[in-house]
């Protein structure tokens, strides 16, 4: 399955609080990004819907469907990936999934790009990358911020991601900056990233367990209150 870039491409982004949509038509892209909260279900549609009417085309014109397919907020992605589908299957639209931290560190370039994002529960979910030569230099994974080491044969050259916001940031500088759906979009347009029908779409998914139980959340509390 082959997507068609000479068609209008939607762009979605909901792994964070923000709803971030990008629609590239004719030549340039039309966008939205807006801090949607918990309201993300019910901002979604209408924007898509806002876009197209302001390009002038339906679900039906569309060449590509790019979302991000995590690692990121359990709740938003869910919703991001279901319209997607929602917005392809009708028509056999190609969709591609491009995973958030790779969106994330390809906004700088360097050869030991480290990118982080919040993942909650005291941990961030993080990768390396080489983005001046397109490579991903280990596997995605989820932790403790403190914990982050540079792969072997690696130099750090930069930080990229939310988790440098943090209180308890990783122990590298770094900028808070995350991408848009725009950066998904530049990212599917260089052909990397695998295309799929709407049935076989999937996430990413880092971490098996998206919440602490009421015993481990007093837990993490009491190491903190001795830290």
């Amino acid at each position: 399955m082959q997507p068609d870039f000479s068609r209008p491409v939607l762009a979605v982004d909901t792994g964070t609080s923000f709803l971030s949509l990008a629609l590239q038509t004719d030549g340039r892209i039309l966008s939205c990004h807006t801090d949607a909260g918990n309201k993300q279900s019910d901002l979604i549609l209408p924007q898509i819907g806002g876009l197209f009417a302001e390009a002038g085309i339906t679900a039906a014109d569309l060449g590509a469907v790019v979302y991000n397919c995590g690692p990121g907020a359990f709740t938003g992605l869910r919703i991001g990936i279901g319209v997607a589908q929602g917005l392809a299957a009708p028509f056999g639209t190609p969709l591609i999934g491009i995973p958030s931290l790779d969106a994330a560190a390809y906004l700088v370039r360097g050869h030991g790009v480290l990118a982080a994002a919040d993942a909650r529960m005291g941990e961030v979910f993080y990768a390396w990358f080489d983005t001046a030569n397109r490579r991903r230099l280990s596997p995605y994974r989820v932790g403790r911020a403190a914990e982050i080491s540079v792969p072997e044969g690696t130099v750090f050259s930069d930080g990229i991601g939310n988790a440098f916001a943090l209180s308890d940031a990783p122990p590298f500088p770094g900028s808070p900056a995350m991408p848009t759906a725009a950066d998904y979009l530049a990212l599917a347009a260089t052909g990397r990233y695998p295309a799929a029908d709407a049935a076989h779409a999937e996430l990413l998914y880092v971490r098996d367990k998206i919440a602490l139980t009421a015993a481990e959340q007093a837990a993490r509390r009491a190491a903190g209150e001795q830290a």
